[in-house]
């Protein structure tokens, strides 16, 4: 877990008061002794043990990673009672999803840029102001002041005739249950940042994600991997993009391998 855990410590706090229960109470719900509990509400426990992140996520209703990247005492009331009934993104899918972001000076989000050489580290610093601060930040005009965007650098040929280096701009989804096919940037904890079509499969609370390009096979994402979603809206690139092949181009290019081969076999060529 590193030297750090996020909000760990002052949400655990935070949950006991609101609740209005003492330490003793608290480590007596959650089988744990006082000076344990104690350890964890004031930060001298540098890396809780992961039985008890799962106790207290277990206790309060709410995912590890909410109780770790979420700083709970910025939410309104009515957010807090969302999460405590269930409706937690980390959980469910659902649209409850605290959005770490940068400012202007202006006091408007910003545009912040996800390189290829940054994919590593937004997995596990998409949530931490701090390292998103460490990113290329920009503003585009005439952007909807109801979205927040950010941009990824695109690697490999599977979105072709989006090209490989292209940058995509997404605006973030906080509703995962897209009603058809939609293009966008999925954030997973397996996977990283990849852009593909997403379509949100009810039944398995999972999501199909298919390339543009037909050589890679589509493949099944479960809700509980996904981290971010967004929702394709431009991109930028330096490469025009390819023109589609008609099926006479094609016919040609057939008849041109098999004539080739042909030579081979009779070794004229």
């Amino acid at each position: 877990m590193g030297s750090q855990s996020f909000f760990w410590s002052s949400n655990l706090k935070f949950l006991r008061k609101r609740r209005k229960l003492s330490q003793d109470m608290l480590a007596e719900n959650l089988g744990m002794t006082r000076a344990k509990l104690n350890a964890h509400e004031n930060g001298h426990s540098k890396s809780p043990a992961i039985e008890d992140l799962l106790l207290c996520a277990d206790y309060f209703r709410m995912s590890v990673d909410t109780l770790l990247r979420v700083d709970l005492s910025k939410l309104s009331e009515l957010k807090i009672r969302d999460l405590e009934a269930g409706n937690d993104v980390f959980l469910s899918g659902s649209k409850v999803r605290i959005l770490a972001t940068t400012v202007s000076s202006s006091n408007e989000d910003n545009i912040e840029l996800v390189p290829i050489k940054a994919k590593a580290g937004y997995l596990g610093g998409f949530g931490d102001p701090e390292y998103l601060s460490t990113l290329p930040v920009f503003n585009l005009p005439n952007l909807s002041k109801d979205k927040k965007y950010r941009m990824f650098q695109t690697e490999g040929d599977s979105m072709l005739p989006i090209a490989d280096g292209a940058y995509v701009i997404g605006s973030y989804l906080s509703e995962w249950r897209l009603a058809k096919e939609t293009p966008c940037v999925v954030v997973t904890a397996s996977e990283g940042i990849s852009f593909k079509m997403l379509s949100f499969q009810a039944e398995e609370r999972s999501f199909l994600l298919r390339s543009l390009n037909p050589i890679y096979t589509p493949y099944q994402v479960s809700a509980e991997e996904i981290r971010e979603i967004w929702k394709f809206e431009y991109y930028m690139s330096d490469e025009f993009p390819q023109e589609p092949l008609t099926l006479q181009q094609v016919g040609i290019e057939i008849s041109e391998i098999n004539r080739k081969l042909g030579l081979m076999q009779t070794g004229n060529l």
